[in-house]
Protein backbone atom coordinates (compact mmCIF):
# COMPACT_ATOMS: atom_id res chain seq x y z
CA UNK A 1 0.00 0.00 0.00
CA UNK A 2 2.77 2.56 1.01
CA UNK A 3 4.49 1.62 -2.66
CA UNK A 4 1.56 2.49 -4.40
CA UNK A 5 0.96 6.15 -1.89
CA UNK A 6 4.04 6.80 -3.19
CA UNK A 7 3.57 6.20 -7.06
CA UNK A 8 0.94 8.11 -6.93
CA UNK A 9 2.88 11.44 -5.06
CA UNK A 10 5.30 11.02 -7.36
CA UNK A 11 3.30 10.83 -10.67
CA UNK A 12 1.71 13.82 -9.04
CA UNK A 13 4.75 15.55 -8.10
CA UNK A 14 6.34 14.85 -11.28
CA UNK A 15 3.02 16.05 -13.05
CA UNK A 16 3.14 19.79 -11.35
CA UNK A 17 6.73 19.76 -11.94
CA UNK A 18 6.37 18.99 -15.88
CA UNK A 19 4.09 21.88 -15.73
CA UNK A 20 6.08 24.25 -14.15
CA UNK A 21 8.73 23.48 -16.58
CA UNK A 22 6.19 24.10 -19.71
CA UNK A 23 5.75 27.82 -18.24
CA UNK A 24 9.03 28.40 -18.06
CA UNK A 25 9.84 26.73 -21.27
CA UNK A 26 7.18 28.80 -22.80
CA UNK A 27 8.02 31.75 -21.06
CA UNK A 28 10.82 31.96 -22.11
CA UNK A 29 10.06 31.28 -25.98
CA UNK A 30 7.08 34.18 -26.11
CA UNK A 31 10.09 36.50 -24.22
CA UNK A 32 12.10 36.17 -27.05
CA UNK A 33 8.89 36.92 -29.21
CA UNK A 34 8.05 40.17 -27.66
CA UNK A 35 11.76 41.51 -27.62
CA UNK A 36 12.37 40.75 -31.18
CA UNK A 37 8.55 41.95 -32.59
CA UNK A 38 9.25 45.30 -29.94
CA UNK A 39 12.76 45.22 -31.35
CA UNK A 40 11.59 45.80 -35.22
CA UNK A 41 8.01 47.13 -34.91
CA UNK A 42 9.20 50.15 -31.80
CA UNK A 43 12.76 50.52 -31.22
CA UNK A 44 14.63 50.19 -34.95
CA UNK A 45 12.82 52.30 -36.63
CA UNK A 46 13.98 55.30 -34.70
CA UNK A 47 17.37 54.54 -35.37
CA UNK A 48 20.43 55.34 -38.34
CA UNK A 49 21.30 52.18 -39.73
CA UNK A 50 24.32 52.72 -39.02
CA UNK A 51 23.62 52.28 -35.30
CA UNK A 52 21.47 49.53 -35.07
CA UNK A 53 24.29 46.78 -35.05
CA UNK A 54 24.69 48.38 -31.92
CA UNK A 55 21.07 47.22 -30.77
CA UNK A 56 21.56 43.55 -32.54
CA UNK A 57 24.57 43.51 -30.55
CA UNK A 58 22.73 43.16 -27.12
CA UNK A 59 19.68 41.45 -28.81
CA UNK A 60 20.99 38.91 -30.67
CA UNK A 61 22.64 36.99 -27.63
CA UNK A 62 19.97 37.83 -25.48
CA UNK A 63 17.05 36.22 -28.16
CA UNK A 64 19.56 33.34 -28.36
CA UNK A 65 19.73 32.58 -24.83
CA UNK A 66 16.24 32.89 -24.62
CA UNK A 67 15.40 30.65 -27.00
CA UNK A 68 17.82 27.73 -25.55
CA UNK A 69 16.61 28.56 -22.36
CA UNK A 70 13.00 28.06 -23.72
CA UNK A 71 14.09 24.87 -25.20
CA UNK A 72 15.74 23.63 -22.39
CA UNK A 73 12.54 23.65 -20.02
CA UNK A 74 10.08 21.83 -22.83
CA UNK A 75 12.92 19.50 -23.42
CA UNK A 76 13.17 18.85 -19.39
CA UNK A 77 9.90 17.80 -19.13
CA UNK A 78 10.81 14.46 -20.68
CA UNK A 79 13.43 13.30 -18.21
CA UNK A 80 11.83 14.95 -15.27
CA UNK A 81 11.95 14.05 -12.71
CA UNK A 82 12.53 10.30 -12.79
CA UNK A 83 15.94 10.18 -15.67
CA UNK A 84 18.74 12.50 -16.62
CA UNK A 85 19.41 15.03 -19.26
CA UNK A 86 20.30 12.99 -22.65
CA UNK A 87 24.09 12.79 -23.01
CA UNK A 88 23.66 14.11 -26.43
CA UNK A 89 21.24 17.40 -25.10
CA UNK A 90 24.15 17.72 -22.43
CA UNK A 91 26.83 17.72 -24.75
CA UNK A 92 24.60 20.13 -26.67
CA UNK A 93 24.59 22.51 -23.71
CA UNK A 94 27.77 21.95 -22.65
CA UNK A 95 28.92 23.33 -26.37
CA UNK A 96 26.20 26.67 -26.15
CA UNK A 97 27.74 27.59 -22.54
CA UNK A 98 30.84 28.23 -24.28
CA UNK A 99 29.55 29.23 -27.47
CA UNK A 100 27.43 32.18 -25.85
CA UNK A 101 30.87 33.61 -23.89
CA UNK A 102 31.81 34.47 -27.85
CA UNK A 103 28.15 35.00 -28.97
CA UNK A 104 28.18 37.80 -25.77
CA UNK A 105 31.89 39.28 -26.71
CA UNK A 106 30.59 39.62 -30.21
CA UNK A 107 27.79 41.42 -29.50
CA UNK A 108 29.79 43.55 -27.04
CA UNK A 109 31.77 44.47 -30.06
CA UNK A 110 28.62 45.34 -32.25
CA UNK A 111 27.60 47.69 -28.95
CA UNK A 112 30.77 49.64 -28.84
CA UNK A 113 31.48 49.61 -32.81
CA UNK A 114 28.26 50.74 -33.34
CA UNK A 115 28.22 53.00 -30.39
CA UNK A 116 24.59 55.15 -30.88
CA UNK A 117 25.44 59.06 -30.82
CA UNK A 118 21.97 59.00 -28.48
CA UNK A 119 22.40 58.44 -25.02
CA UNK A 120 18.99 56.63 -24.44
CA UNK A 121 20.05 54.26 -27.65
CA UNK A 122 23.49 54.04 -26.11
CA UNK A 123 21.75 53.22 -22.94
CA UNK A 124 19.34 50.81 -23.98
CA UNK A 125 21.89 49.20 -26.40
CA UNK A 126 24.03 47.92 -23.50
CA UNK A 127 21.27 47.42 -21.54
CA UNK A 128 19.81 44.85 -24.00
CA UNK A 129 23.16 43.25 -23.93
CA UNK A 130 23.78 43.63 -20.10
CA UNK A 131 20.34 41.72 -20.08
CA UNK A 132 21.63 38.60 -22.20
CA UNK A 133 24.14 38.92 -19.37
CA UNK A 134 22.23 38.03 -16.73
CA UNK A 135 20.15 35.92 -18.63
CA UNK A 136 23.14 33.43 -18.92
CA UNK A 137 24.74 34.29 -15.78
CA UNK A 138 21.67 32.95 -14.48
CA UNK A 139 21.65 29.53 -16.72
CA UNK A 140 25.06 28.72 -16.70
CA UNK A 141 26.40 30.01 -13.65
CA UNK A 142 24.37 31.02 -10.97
CA UNK A 143 20.99 31.29 -10.82
CA UNK A 144 19.48 34.13 -10.59
CA UNK A 145 16.09 34.25 -11.08
CA UNK A 146 13.84 33.69 -7.72
CA UNK A 147 9.71 34.82 -7.05
CA UNK A 148 10.17 38.51 -6.05
CA UNK A 149 8.50 37.60 -2.33
CA UNK A 150 12.09 35.63 -1.81
CA UNK A 151 14.77 37.28 -4.17
CA UNK A 152 16.69 39.43 -1.54
CA UNK A 153 17.00 36.36 0.33
CA UNK A 154 17.81 33.32 -2.02
CA UNK A 155 19.68 35.41 -4.66
CA UNK A 156 22.55 35.93 -2.54
CA UNK A 157 22.89 32.04 -1.48
CA UNK A 158 24.53 31.68 -5.38
CA UNK A 159 22.96 28.65 -5.94
CA UNK A 160 23.59 25.75 -9.08
CA UNK A 161 21.01 26.82 -11.93
CA UNK A 162 18.93 23.41 -12.58
CA UNK A 163 20.23 23.11 -15.84
CA UNK A 164 24.07 22.80 -14.70
CA UNK A 165 22.52 19.97 -12.41
CA UNK A 166 21.18 18.73 -15.23
CA UNK A 167 24.75 18.77 -16.89
CA UNK A 168 26.54 17.19 -14.21
CA UNK A 169 23.60 14.46 -13.55
CA UNK A 170 24.01 13.64 -17.44
CA UNK A 171 27.53 13.56 -17.69
CA UNK A 172 27.80 11.17 -14.20
CA UNK A 173 24.99 9.12 -15.60
CA UNK A 174 22.02 9.47 -12.69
Amino acid sequence: MDRRLDLHLDRRGGAALRRRYLSLGVGELVAAGVFLVAALNVVLPGWASTERPALWGGLAPLLIILVQAGVYWLAARSWTPRSTMPRALATTYRALRVANVALLAAGLILVVRHWPSSPGHAALAIGVWAFAVVEYVNYFLVRLSYPASRWLGTVTQWRTPRLVHDLREARSGG
